[in-house]
């Protein structure tokens, strides 16, 4: 393709280089380090001038270094005359802080909105456009005054469960909680099963005190999805929820797998069939500590959707039919 060039960030350079070879493209050159005072130095190693400019940067690892290493690329790259920047963030830094949200009401006035910070920085580094990958909540999208296209996990996630569950046309798929309902009603309803979810209370972040199953799981196969697992905390006591209330099998699919703290250790001790996760994080060494773990590539959807940007066709039309 004439007029683009690819960069990755340091965050998941495995992931960039599958997306550059779908592609049929070469990296562009680029040198990331730090001084001794820990401040972060990029220097791009080629011209941009009317370029169409794509930087794939994940919002993982040492998240803040990869956030500020991502703001200095878009705008070493705005500054040096590039037609558009889109940045690609296969994982959004902050979403999970997307409103004023806190359990303790005196304090609820003052709870940022990162999130919101997150969007303002990279508008205001020179980004033209964000691809990115199941927010975590959709009116994040709101927060930027510029194009921002929220690509879905589901075409591979429903090729995943008929490849590699032989009993789907019996399992029941299940929401960690409340607000993921809307994100299982749409995978059941392509799979043509039914549907359940978990109410869950917490006392804190990271720490659930009660949860109630909505539906029946009895003799079923239960498929749990959402669109991140942190700690893990929820969704292994969901996993045992499940299991005490019948279910024969029990699978996790996550588009984010984050696993940090106790997460691989509450995994191995879960009684999970498997633990599915996406590429949006690199997972290779969660993999090796966790037999349970696999990993879909979802660097065929990103490739697509950064094609289609660049040659001016929707990006929503690669989920409007997807096949079964």
């Amino acid at each position: 393709m004439p007029n683009i060039v690819l960069f990755s960030g340091s965050s998941h350079h495995d992931l960039s280089q599958k997306v550059a070879d779908r592609l049929g493209l070469e990296l562009g050159k680029v040198v990331t380090k730090k001084f001794s005072n820990q401040e972060t130095c990029v220097e791009i190693g080629e011209s941009v001038r009317g370029e169409d400019v794509y930087i794939v940067q994940s919002g993982c690892g040492e998240i803040n270094d990869n956030l500020m290493e991502l703001l200095i690329m878009i705008n070493a790259c705005k500054i040096a005359s590039s037609s558009r920047v889109t940045a690609v963030i296969p994982c959004f830094p902050y979403a999970r802080q997307d409103k004023k949200d806190k359990l303790i009401r005196q304090f609820q006035s003052r709870a940022p909105i990162s999130a919101k910070l997150v969007a303002n920085m990279l508008s205001v580094a020179g980004a033209d456009h964000i691809i990115t990958m199941d927010l975590h909540a959709s009116q994040i999208q709101g927060f930027f005054d510029i194009a921002v296209d929220n690509l879905y996990a589901e075409p591979a996630v429903l090729k995943w469960i008929k490849e590699n569950i032989p009993e789907w046309k019996n399992c029941i798929i299940v929401s960690p909680d409340a607000g993921g309902a809307k994100r299982v009603t749409s995978i059941a309803d392509r799979l043509n099963v039914d549907f359940a979810l978990i109410h869950k209370e917490r006392k804190k972040a990271n720490e659930v005190d009660r949860m109630v199953l909505v539906g029946d799981v009895k003799d079923r196969v239960a498929i749990l999805v959402d669109d991140m697992a942190d700690t893990c905390g929820t969704v292994c006591h969901a996993a045992d929820k499940l299991i005490d209330a019948g279910a024969i099998k029990v699978y996790a699919i996550l588009t984010h797998g984050i696993f940090s703290g106790p997460a691989i250790s509450r995994i191995n001790s879960a009684p999970f069939e498997a633990v599915v996760v996406t590429n949006t994080i690199p997972q290779e060494e969660k993999m090796k500590a966790c037999p349970k773990i696999q990993v879909i590539d979802i660097s065929m959807i990103l490739a697509e959707a950064i094609r289609r940007t660049h040659n001016g066709e929707s990006v929503s039309y690669l989920f409007s039919h997807v096949p079964l």
